[in-house]
């Protein structure tokens, strides 16, 4: 699978999934000619041929700059999307819309919906990912320190059953829950990705800022709060010279598919983000995390170890 939007000059970033009605329906953030950043909507029958089919409208005044990097879940039998504003640097904040057919969404009347205090971050909040935990919505974002330069992932969460409007969220910690540790991560972790496996919470994220080059790396934690790595070496590198990710692999996104098959859809780069494609990987998740390749019988192996920083 190799997906762009050649409406929007070859660009398909941040990539959300899900399942709904016998089909598949991709989310991920497009790019005018004008520079103004929107969520394009695409849709498929079986994962590998995707049709543009729509995007999300821009209706709303907190949405006037733009929006982007959308997150999705199915929960009641509508497809419920968390995204983020775009273009307004540290008030940047998340927004929530739902929908019945998966391209007309109706958007949550408190739109922002969310943002972390500024006590521990610069209150920013994008990069929005959901999963349903512990019989609660766990939403996972990236936000920056109040300088602006260090880029980390905080976490809040919600009743399922709630509206999900800005009094619905309550912080999981009043910190970050990820910061950049390795020399492959720069200053950077964000757009993380969430799937449940055996009572764990496996975070894939992009490591370094874009096309530096972003890679990705994988965190799993018991609780949901406390990630450890799984590997000190990133989990997906970016492609050798010449391919279509050299630039980057990053932005993930975890779906599970309704035969239990888990799949990482990430974003990728060959000429330092002028372009933007997206692909997948399958993953199997327990005591090890291996990403099948393309290739037969050949796997990418990191088994879940300490690490050796934290």
């Amino acid at each position: 699978m190799l997906f762009t939007n050649t409406d929007c000059l070859c660009f398909a970033k941040d990539p959300a999934v899900v399942r709904y009605r016998s089909r598949y329906w991709l989310y991920y953030s497009l790019r005018h000619e004008d520079g103004r950043f929107g969520i394009g909507i695409a849709e498929s029958a079986d994962m590998e041929h995707w049709t543009p089919c729509g995007e999300i409208e821009q209706d709303a005044l907190c949405e006037t700059n733009g929006i982007a990097a959308p997150g999705a879940i199915v929960l009641n039998d509508q497809i419920h999307l968390f995204y983020q504003t775009y273009g307004n640097w540290e008030k940047d904040a998340i927004c929530h819309a739902w929908s019945q057919d998966g391209i007309h969404f109706t958007k949550n009347p408190e739109n922002p919906v969310f943002h972390p205090a500024a006590t521990w971050c610069c209150g920013r909040a994008i990069d929005a990912d959901v999963c349903v935990f512990g019989g609660k919505i766990h939403l996972y974002f990236a936000t920056r320190d109040h300088a602006m330069r260090i880029q980390k992932i905080g976490g809040a969460w919600a009743k399922i059953d709630s509206d999900f409007g800005r009094n619905a969220w309550h912080p999981l910690a009043e910190q970050s829950l990820l910061m950049p540790e390795l020399a492959w991560e720069g200053d950077c972790v964000e757009a993380p990705a969430t799937v449940v496996e055996d009572g764990k919470i496996y975070l894939f994220y992009g490591g370094s800022y874009n096309c530096t080059p972003q890679q990705i790396g994988c965190a799993v934690s018991e609780d949901g709060i406390f990630f450890r790595r799984v590997s000190n070496e990133p989990l997906i590198p970016c492609g050798a010279p010449g391919t279509w990710n050299s630039s980057e692999s990053g932005h993930p996104y975890a779906f599970r598919d309704d035969d239990g098959r888990v799949f990482l859809f990430y974003q990728g780069s060959s000429d330092n983000g002028k372009t933007w494609y997206i692909s997948r990987k399958e993953v199997q998740l327990g005591s090890s995390v291996r990403i099948l390749t393309s290739e037969v019988d050949a796997l990418s192996l990191i088994h879940i170890s300490e690490p050796t920083r934290h």
